[in-house]
């Protein structure tokens, strides 16, 4: 038996298992890098967060991936020459992490990479007849593993696309597998750049789970503050809490026909970008509107797609309302989209997943690390046949020699 397989059949057989979990997310401020201790595995997986670090990266990084990023249009040797550059930068980091926390890599068993997503293309987007649902993530696993000599899986998105799904959201299989508990219906809600709601039945069973995007969480406010103000973030939401929202502008960013388009669905910042902005300005005659009243009435514009979203679930769905609404993800540390979804949604009770004990900072990367785990000893659940949550092990294997 080949040396990699046969250590990747030990690490199946193990009581314990360390797996890195790696997340990069379309706002590109950084790596999520997660350790996580694994018992178990399916429903009865137990995981811990041993160490966290969210390692920032600088302007340079974020000028080389915006080159390709979202654009249908690219230099193609871009493309190419980003794919083992962000492969090593994440290996690297990696490394320095664990020196840091002064783990040795012999210690670890996985690596779990989502890579960099550079384009994100569901067939309700593209419009392709011909053309199946798809999605591209960059940073190669082959170039993590030989740098840290630790095997890893990566390319988790095309086995779902492959499957039939869109390639996203993934989060509803580890959050399935973590935070479903008995007799408690619950919505695991991720506001990154883009929003996503997993659903959660409190009978447990995983053919009930449901999971779609929304629309936008934070990818336009964050792009127009850094636009208009040089700010990666509006910190706290301190420049929209001063502006009004503007009616007639959020009639025009909710008239998009992705709206109104079946759950479950899939989006990306190649549709909800600073040009969907200025058309919807445009649309709506508000072009001279202030900063801070465009800022407001984007952070209404997020709220109001989450809860419509939600709402519209939920009335389509036999499984009654939830019990309680976890948040994670950058969009919860803005108060001022928070503020609004307590007020459209004021049946519900609103609690980060830090209350269930990961926190909301690390949840995606943990996530990641939760598919690897499947993927090597797991793989059983069944989520039945519903459209967006096919029931397949992913992640494309990398060995180190």
């Amino acid at each position: 038996m080949n040396q990699n397989i046969d250590k990747l059949y030990k690490i199946a057989q193990k009581e314990e298992r360390l797996i890195i979990g790696l997340m990069s997310g379309t706002s590109m401020d950084g790596l999520d890098v997660a350790l996580c201790k694994f018992r178990g595995s399916g429903g009865d997986t137990e995981v811990s967060i041993v160490a966290f670090e969210t390692v920032g990266f600088d302007e340079d990084i974020k000028d080389e991936i915006r080159k390709v990023f979202a654009k249908s249009t690219i230099e193609f040797q871009q493309l190419c020459v980003l794919n083992p550059w962000i492969g090593n930068l994440h290996a690297e980091i990696i490394n320095d992490c664990l020196k840091k926390w002064n783990i040795s890599a012999n210690n670890v068993d996985l690596i779990a990479s989502h890579g960099q997503t550079v384009f994100h293309a569901p067939k309700i987007l593209h419009g392709l007849e011909k053309f199946p649902n798809a999605t591209l993530q960059i940073g190669d696993g082959d170039h993590i593993a030989v740098k840290t000599g630790i095997i890893t899986f990566s390319d988790f998105r095309q086995k779902h696309c492959a499957a039939g799904g869109e390639g996203a959201p993934l989060a509803v299989y580890g959050d399935y597998l973590i935070f479903s508990k008995r007799d408690e219906n619950r919505i695991l809600l991720n506001m990154g750049g883009i929003a996503n709601f997993t659903y959660l039945a409190g009978n447990l069973d995983a053919n009930e789970v449901f999971a779609t995007d929304t629309g936008p969480g934070n990818t336009l406010i964050d792009a127009y503050v850094k636009k208009h103000f040089g700010l990666p973030y509006d910190e706290d939401a301190k420049i929209a809490k001063t502006g009004t929202v503007n009616q007639d502008l959020l009639t025009a960013l909710k008239s998009n026909d992705f709206f109104s388009k079946p759950l479950p669905k899939t989006t990306g910042p190649e549709l909800f970008n600073l040009q969907y902005l200025k058309n919807a300005q445009e649309k709506s005659q508000t072009l001279e509107l202030s900063h801070e009243d465009i800022l407001a009435t984007l952070c209404r514009f997020s709220a109001e797609t989450i809860a419509e979203a939600i709402l519209q679930f939920l009335k389509n769905s036999p499984l009654g309302q939830a019990g309680g609404i976890y948040g994670s993800g950058g969009g919860v540390h803005n108060p001022l989209i928070m503020s609004n979804l307590r007020e459209l949604l004021p049946n519900f009770d609103f609690q980060k997943t830090d209350d269930l004990g990961i926190s909301g900072d690390a949840k995606e990367a943990v996530l990641f690390a939760t598919l690897a785990n499947e993927a090597i000893a797991g793989g059983r659940t069944d989520f039945g046949s519903r459209k967006g949550v096919p029931s397949v092990s992913m992640g494309k294997i990398s060995f180190p020699n």
